[in-house]
């Protein structure tokens, strides 16, 4: 592997550029029209134009990506996440056309892509699943009868499905019917699919998440959890590890459970297997990620192991030099996802200049991102900013320290999800661990105005 292409954009593609940089390897950058003066395409050693501003003419058009491979002699991509990350045609074609596909094969994501698919490959790891249909359902009337066998409230989710689309929660018989065929509307419209499947609802779950990595020589580690629970319409806000909620046994227990999972699928590189946890401690596997997360950042620091540099390494052929025993949680980490979006208007996108941009600073503090004073966020892609990432000796300094590094971090020009991050810091729900997934939402409902004085 001589030089990589990254078929992405932001910060997620100046993060791989790191890595490869720190490994010796070439990069090329793909961008965008919007996105000619983009970071990731200043830091890279090459950089290409791959189409228009809207990703499906430029970040997720297979042809030209593949084109800018061809012209810069390029022989392995990153795709990073989101876009063509989890896209199994993708990375089958790289594959044919000699291109090492950093990331699991094509035949792993088809399989983990499925839903349904994934819940059979956790069954037969042992894993304990949500209670639903065995597999896809296309008639209401058989799709109603398992719904009221499993009881409601039930999921119906695209099979497809990924990022909150594709689902609907009956609460009843009554609406069940027109929820099934709206379900199967929406699938077909994000995913080209309508495929779907049921399970059962898991009344205010926690989303605990474990991070694997798995080499070619038949090595499977796992690096802890990450709790994802603070989340608002099922998109992520804050991680953090470990969760406060696991014990070491019940940490263990969904750690070798990720891993058998892994076993089944025949997985390579890094993954995350994600699972419900539900108030009685009791965990349900919820899918699998075929690709790096944006809060992989929280794993490498509570570890100590560059997760993108690892994918690399594994691409081209690299053993583990660690096996599970040698694993050490250490300390502490929070990170806080900042949005150009204003919380006070139901976190409203909010695209923009950045007039002025100036980061924190200090121990045990890290922010990944792609801005700069000046950078346009634009309304084309992801409106994320950058990703804030802090380490204490334990939670209550890493709440402590987050709350600093908050404090510090000065945007003019759009609004940003700062005031939101620094509410939560000094809310006593989460300083004591007492919310679920469903917590930001019901807020957000009561027009809840995230101001610190409220928090306490």
């Amino acid at each position: 592997m001589k030089k990589v292409l990254i078929a992405n954009r932001s910060e997620i593609a100046v993060r791989v550029i790191r890595a490869c940089r720190d490994l010796g390897i070439a990069t090329v950058a793909v961008y965008s029209q919007a996105d000619y003066d983009a970071l990731h395409v200043f830091h890279a050693d090459e950089a290409i134009c791959i189409g228009e501003a809207p990703a499906a003419k430029s970040y997720l058009k297979t042809a030209n990506i593949l084109s800018a491979c061809e012209i810069t002699g390029a022989d392995a991509v990153h795709p990073g996440y989101g876009f063509l990350s989890e896209n199994a045609g993708f990375a089958s074609i790289c594959e044919s056309c000699g291109l090492t596909f950093i990331g699991p094969t094509a035949e792993a994501i088809s399989l983990l892509g499925d839903k349904a698919q994934a819940k059979s490959i956790a069954k037969e790891a042992s894993c304990p699943v949500i209670p639903g249909s065995d597999g896809t359902i296309e008639d209401v009337e058989e799709a109603a009868r398992i719904a009221e066998k499993i009881g409601f409230p039930v999921f119906i989710k695209a099979s497809a499905g990924g990022g909150g689309r594709g689902i609907r929660i009956a609460q009843n018989r009554e609406e069940f019917s027109r929820l099934f065929f709206a379900a199967r509307t929406e699938a077909e419209s994000s995913f080209n699919n309508p495929a779907v499947y049921l399970e059962k609802m898991i009344v205010n779950p926690r989303h605990i998440e474990v991070q694997i990595l798995a080499d070619h020589h038949g090595n499977i580690v796992h690096l802890g959890e990450r709790d994802c629970s603070i989340q608002r319409r099922r998109q992520k806000l804050i991680e953090e590890a470990p969760s406060p909620e696991l014990t070491p046994e019940l940490r263990e227990q969904m750690g070798s459970a990720a891993v058998r999972i892994a076993q089944a699928a025949k997985y390579t590189s890094a993954g995350t297997v994600e699972f419900l946890l539900d108030a009685n401690k009791n965990f349900y596997f919820m899918e699998m990620n075929t690709r790096i997360q944006v809060e992989h950042t929280v794993t490498e620091e509570l570890v100590g192991i560059d997760l993108v540099s690892w994918q690399i390494r594994i691409a081209r052929g690299e053993q583990l030099p660690f096996k599970q025993s040698d694993i050490q949680y250490d300390g502490h980490v929070i990170q806080c996802r900042i949005n150009a979006e204003n919380p006070a208007t139901n976190f409203s996108p909010s695209p923009g200049e950045l007039k002025y941009y100036l980061p924190p600073g200090g121990p045990h503090v890290r922010v990944d991102s792609a801005c700069y004073p000046g950078y346009k966020i634009s309304p084309h892609y992801d409106s994320m900013i950058a990703k804030l990432i802090v380490k204490g000796s334990n939670r209550e300094e890493a709440i402590k320290r987050m709350r600093r590094a908050l404090g510090e971090f000065m945007i003019e020009g759009p609004f940003s999800t700062i005031p939101f991050h620094k509410y939560v810091m000094f809310w006593n729900r989460f300083k004591a661990s007492d919310y679920d997934i469903k917590t930001i939402d019901d807020l957000m409902e009561q027009n809840y105005s995230f101001e610190i004085d409220s928090a306490e």
